[in-house]
């Protein structure tokens, strides 16, 4: 917790058979910085939050007493308050020593304790050790034990042992002992129990979240910090400052599970609390600095270096001042389009941060503050006009590396020192110091795997894949960059272990091992010499990008149902589909075609990556564009000879009649419809039937039960007012609905105030829909959060309707064949927002999901559902990807809606039988 405050502790002892006063003080928090592209604050500091006094420098304290050691201990409280941490030291050390002259037990082990909160505060992490470890021994405190050896083991002195040992769980926590940092609190929450002290038993379940989330297992924090909040938040005796504290580590531990709206809420009422309650500046610009990294990863940068600025000028302590100034330097770095205002702020800081350096403690914070500000200062592009006038060098920058290498060292925290090593492997890598940075990269790989440290270990498997490929060794190089992919994908299971930094900037630091893998695989020669890469192993390592994306995505591990190869789906049952896997490189457009019982086939188009994410998003952007057709048929056919004419001829001369195409398409591949690549003839529905698979694998595939299919629609013909300004009517919803209970199916329809979340979730579960049909808004964004459809009541985001959905689970065994999701769309100038249609597919546990990529017209919607149904009940034996060429054949056989806006936008994803 924050705020210094002074506890009266009335506790008897008989050394001279007189009754003493006991005055123990606690540390404001201290942040931590985990190296990566921005700090995160793991508060870990302990919560130190009591009940007796809430005293500030300046402010009249507690009357005191005559007592000499009562006087030296207020006395050293306020020099600490005041920052004067030398002084406050002499002072607690006169203490003690009269403490020692009385045989007072009790009384030395206050003084010890304060002892070691100002000697953390001060830097010297090694003292605060010895003083905390010998408070605890004096009270009899031998590690495990709940029995108190010494003689007095009132509750005073019990109450004491438990601050004790809440005070040194902070203190491990900023060694980076984050297990041992939790068995602390646990065993303080015992004692607290005990003495039925509830302020004392929620502080050290704040403590043991703290520990769990600087671990990693944010799910588990935010479990305690969610109940701590139902039990104890709205109780008007609960300590102001317990509740801000908690709303502040639940708004961080939301962050870092991807649950930025509601960090950003809570953090906010936080905030809002503290100002009304002027609680300490501290514990204010603590709130600002996790405020600032919410903002940031909300893409609100002015709201994000505001906060960290405001974090900055607020807090009296130098640690948390540079933290969030390296915060703001590392956002203001990272803009494409500086403004010159934000220039002369990098250059104004980088000085600034310098100076404070050689202030900064030694403990973990400290040393993760040094290693954060010289990898900021590296990503500094020396063409612009920051690095030209800072007066920075890469020798600078290795200087303040080499010094957090050392101070890591000094305290023992090998995490630490394994971040600094490869950092300076980087600088070293970035220099083509190859040797030398191969050699420190391989120590702080050691270092990582010694201590199980997985998700810094990929980082540094990563780094040395690159320096062997510098040096020609490829060999080396792979099998470096296949031990990061194996160390990732050992961390799919459990996403709380991964770095957080991992999460948020999955493109920086997780996709690129796989692609830069990818192109080292397509480069390996047989025996002879000649090129010979492994085609199945890249599919594969592609595959595994796919995984993590969607693990990325939803935070968690998503595959679960079960799944079959999708190579075996068409080698065994469909002779007449071939699977096409495009891969985007730098510099190429990789296309691996599966064809029914033949070996793999590769084609290669030389073009870059920039080429082609270019010629897809003109052509995304054209296709809803009237005035624009001839430029979209332009961008369309382009992208049809890089993608489609290397393997045509394989395709028409294949043994197998090829009639449908299965896409596993590579990253913005996925906002385009397939259907509408142009060969300056025919479009490609015009010749296949077209579906769409996220990965090698399918939900156990089957053809569709025409005689059992029943149908729950679901749709929205007036939207609620509430969301009027962001979505227009859809007047034909009705005639959607109508014609699918006209098509004869079973049908089950909720329509309008009726299509509530509560009553979509109760028909589901009343019977087993083989059809779940809904005609409604909705939105694919890269945010699982913004992945939504519309219901009257609210919008049901991407893991609500998997909630929902999950509870049918819980009743039936039979899957959804079919989940119809008209009129959504993916949110635009997302390049990543197809993830979301490919995490309700998944999600759903539906065999089969029928989506459209954009908005049109609901009239052309109709038209379409309705002949997508008729061909699925009058021809039993046609496949849904076949219904769904016919449906699209329709509309282009009409005039009015002939153009691809309105026929081209309808994708079908998983099975397609």
């Amino acid at each position: 917790m924050q705020k210094f405050q002074l506890l009266k502790h009335l506790a008897k002892f008989t050394a001279k058979k007189t009754a003493k006063n006991v005055i123990l003080f606690t540390l404001a928090c201290l942040l931590t910085i985990s190296p990566g592209t921005f700090a995160k604050e793991p508060e870990n500091s302990p919560a130190n939050i009591h009940t007796q006094a809430n005293t500030q420098a300046n402010t009249q304290t507690t009357k005191i007493s005559a007592n000499q050691t009562q006087q030296l201990l207020q006395q050293g409280e306020t020099l600490y308050q005041a920052g004067r941490f030398t002084e406050a030291i002499n002072v607690l050390q006169q203490a003690l020593s009269i403490y020692k002259q009385e045989n007072n037990n009790l009384g030395q082990a206050a003084a010890l304790t304060n002892l070691s909160l100002v000697y953390q505060r001060f830097g010297a992490q090694k003292e605060a050790d010895a003083a905390v470890s010998n408070s605890l021994e004096l009270l009899g405190w031998n590690g495990s034990s709940q029995k108190l050896n010494i003689s007095d083991s009132k509750p005073e002195s019990r109450e004491i042992l438990a601050q004790t040992l809440d005070i040194q769980a902070g203190l491990l926590l900023t060694e980076g002992k984050s297990d041992e940092s939790l068995q602390r609190s646990q065993q303080a929450e015992k004692i607290w129990n005990e003495l039925k002290n509830n302020t004392g038993a929620i502080r050290s379940r704040i403590n043991q979240a703290q520990a769990l989330r600087v671990s990693g297992f944010y799910r588990r924090s935010e479990d305690i910090l969610e109940e701590i909040e139902k039990k104890h938040l709205k109780e008007p005796q609960t300590d102001p400052l317990v509740k801000v504290t908690v709303m502040r580590s639940l708004g961080n531990t939301r962050q870092q599970l991807g649950d930025l709206q509601e960090s950003e809420k809570v953090l906010e009422e936080s905030l809002k609390i503290a100002e009304d309650l002027k609680l300490p500046q501290e514990e204010i610009a603590l709130i600002a600095f996790s405020l600032g990294n919410t903002a940031r990863s909300l893409n609100k940068t002015e709201k994000a270096i505001n906060s960290y600025k405001r974090a900055a000028q607020s807090t009296p302590n130098p640690l948390t001042k540079v933290q969030a100034q390296i915060n703001q330097l590392s956002l203001l770095v990272e803009q494409e389009e500086k403004e010159e205002q934000q220039i002369t702020e990098a250059k104004t800081l980088i000085p600034t941060i310098q100076s404070q350096l050689a202030s900064l403690p030694a403990n973990q914070a400290g040393i993760y503050a040094h290693i954060n500000f010289a990898r900021t200062l590296n990503t500094i592009d020396n063409t612009q006009d920051i690095a030209q006038i800072t007066g920075t060098n890469v020798k600078d920058i290795t200087q303040i590396l080499a010094t957090s290498l050392q101070q890591a060292r000094d305290i023992g925290d090998q995490r630490a020192e394994s971040y600094a090593l490869g950092s300076l492997g980087e600088i070293y890598e970035q220099t083509s110091r190859w040797e030398e940075a191969q050699d420190l990269t391989q120590q702080a790989l050691f270092l990582a795997q010694k201590n199980n440290d997985l998700d810094i270990a990929y980082i540094w498997e990563w780094q040395l894949g690159r320096l062997l490929k510098a040096q020609n060794d490829f060999p080396g190089a792979i099998s470096a960059y296949d031990s990061a992919v194996a160390t990732l994908n050992s961390l799919r299971t459990d996403l709380a272990a991964v770095n957080r930094e991992v999460q948020f900037n999955f493109r920086d630091r997780v996709e690129p091992i796989y692609r830069e893998s990818v192109e080292l695989l397509l480069q390996e020669k047989g025996e002879a010499g000649e090129a010979k890469p492994d085609l199945d192993k890249v599919r594969k390592r592609m595959e595994a990008l796919r995984v993590a994306e969607l693990d990325n995505y939803f935070r968690e591990a998503c595959l679960s149902n079960e799944f079959v190869v999708i190579d075996e789906v068409v080698d065994e049952d469909n002779p007449d589909t071939a699977i096409i896997y495009p891969i985007i490189l730098d510099n190429q457009l990789e296309i691996i075609l599966k064809l029914p019982k033949q070996e793999l086939i590769r084609k290669t188009s030389v073009v870059k990556s920039t080429e082609v994410e270019k010629i897809i998003t003109q052509m995304r952007n054209r296709i809803i564009e009237p005035d624009l057709t001839q430029e979209f048929i332009a961008d369309s056919q382009q992208l049809y000879q890089w993608l489609i004419k290397p393997i045509e001829d394989d395709l028409k001369n294949s043994k197998a009649k090829v009639k449908t195409l299965v896409f596993i398409p590579d990253g913005s591949l996925r906002n385009i419809p397939m259907a509408a690549l142009y060969d300056g003839k025919e479009y490609l529905a015009q010749k296949y039937a077209i579906a769409i698979s996220p990965g090698l694998q399918l939900f156990t595939p089957k053809s569709l039960t025409r005689q059992e299919l029943n149908v729950l629609a679901g749709g929205l013909s007036q939207v609620p007012e509430d969301e009027e300004k962001n979505f227009a009517p859809l007047p034909n919803v009705t005639e959607e609905l109508t014609s699918i209970q006209e098509s004869g199916l079973p049908t089950v329809k909720l329509y309008n105030d009726n299509f509530t979340s509560n009553t979509l979730q109760r028909k589901i579960n009343e019977r087993p829909f083989q059809v779940i049909h809904l005609a409604t808004h909705g939105r694919f964004s890269s945010r699982a959060n913004d992945t939504f459809i519309l219901a009257s009541d609210k919008r049901i985001n991407v893991a609500e309707l998997d909630s929902l959905l999950r509870s049918r689970e819980e009743r039936r065994t039979e899957p959804i064949e079919l989940l119809v999701l008209s009129a959504c769309e993916t949110a635009t100038g997302d390049e990543r927002a197809a993830l979301g249609l490919a995490g309700v597919a998944l999600r759903a546990g539906a065999r089969s999901t029928l989506a459209s990529l954009w908005q049109i017209g609901d009239d052309s919607t109709a038209t379409f559902i309705d002949e997508f149904y008729r061909q699925l009940l009058t021809d039993k034996t046609t496949t849904t990807a076949e219904a769904l060429r016919a449906s699209q054949l329709k509309l282009m056989e009409s005039p009015e809606y002939n153009r691809p806006m309105y026929w081209a936008p309808y994708v079908l994803v998983g099975n397609w039988l």
